[in-house]
């Protein structure tokens, strides 16, 4: 089969790769888009010591099973396998799993025409949805799953609040498109490229602004969401969010400093830390995508596997929309 590998720092190739095997439990898909997460450029560039190159990337997949109860009808892959069984798993929490994995990491991932997965793991997509809308279920539930951290941890409901998201990527953009599908009619997205403030402003209805030029005031925002994860998202986090507020950090970029915990004691300011998604929040992710999340869709770019490498520089570059979503051939 043909599949994009990683075969170094910001380094990519189209290669030949063995079809893969099942095992016990799992069906081999036949995979028509995979999207491109900044997990997997954060892996390109290096900084993800369990990424070991020469691999197959990426784990935002749709496709067709080949044998199973779902065979020959068209399924969203959950890339994150657990084992069902833990204490977690059984409380619902099956994302922070002793034992998770997820594919793209340690076992080969979707860009490539056929991956393995547990079948547990696949979701029947609705007739009425698209495969490159689908293939956008898997990060659409990381944000269902950080609204809903956010959302129990607000003093107030999130239409009455002001909401901040720091970053404008896939991520940034769809935690927005929850928060605004859930009421919020204050919001503002930070984005430092020029060309995708406007994207932003034309997807969901925000403020797209240059943190580095203004902004929202001061301890003004009920709620900031960290997209990006840095030491510099993580102290605007800190200068944003108002007494009583609440933090959500989403991004994984970088780890270190940032953070005004003196500020949050005195001021008694929830940070909540939040990572992938439960079962039902990826199912509520595609009932979303069903009904109509979003319409513009500009903010979206299907290319060639073949382009694939190209890809992963022109977003390194900036010269990329939100979300770039790779076709099988």
């Amino acid at each position: 089969m043909k599949a994009l590998f990683y075969t170094g720092t910001m380094a990519s190739e189209i290669r030949d790769a063995p079809d893969p095997v099942a095992k016990a439990g799992e069906v081999i898909v036949d995979v028509t888009h995979c999207g491109i997460c900044g997990s997997d450029m954060h892996a390109w560039h290096g900084h993800d010591p369990r990424r070991v190159p020469p691999m197959i990337l990426g784990h935002e997949a749709v496709g067709i099973p080949q044998s199973g109860v779902h065979a020959a009808k068209r399924v969203a892959i959950n890339p994150l396998m657990t084992c069902g069984s833990c204490d977690n798993c059984l409380a619902g929490d099956d994302h922070i799993c002793p034992n998770r994995d997820l594919i793209g990491m340690f076992k080969p991932g979707a860009y490539a025409q056929k991956v393995a997965i547990a079948e547990r793991n696949l979701y029947l997509i609705d007739d009425a949805l698209s495969f490159q809308d689908a293939a956008l279920a898997e990060p659409l539930a990381v944000c269902v799953h950080a609204v809903e951290v956010a959302r129990k941890a607000l003093r107030r409901p999130i239409s009455e609040s002001r909401c901040v998201v720091l970053g404008g990527g896939a991520i940034g953009l769809l935690t927005a498109m929850v928060l605004s599908d859930q009421g919020c009619s204050d919001l503002w997205i930070a984005e430092l490229n020029a060309g995708r403030r406007a994207v932003l402003e034309r997807a969901v209805a925000c403020q797209a602004y240059d943190p580095a030029q203004a902004g929202p005031p001061e301890q003004s925002a009920a709620l900031v969401v960290d997209a990006v994860g840095s030491p510099a998202t993580r102290r605007s986090s800190s200068s944003l969010v108002k007494p009583g507020g609440t933090i959500v950090h989403i991004g994984l970029q970088e780890a270190g400093d940032g953070l005004d915990t003196r500020y949050f004691t005195l001021q008694e300011v929830t940070f909540a830390g939040t990572y992938c998604y439960t079962r039902s929040d990826f199912a509520a992710a595609l009932k979303l995508l069903t009904r109509g999340l979003f319409s513009n869709r500009d903010w979206i770019e299907l290319r060639p596997l073949d382009d694939g490498a190209r890809s992963f520089l022109d977003i390194h570059e900036g010269n990329a929309p939100p979300k770039i979503i790779l076709e099988m051939p």
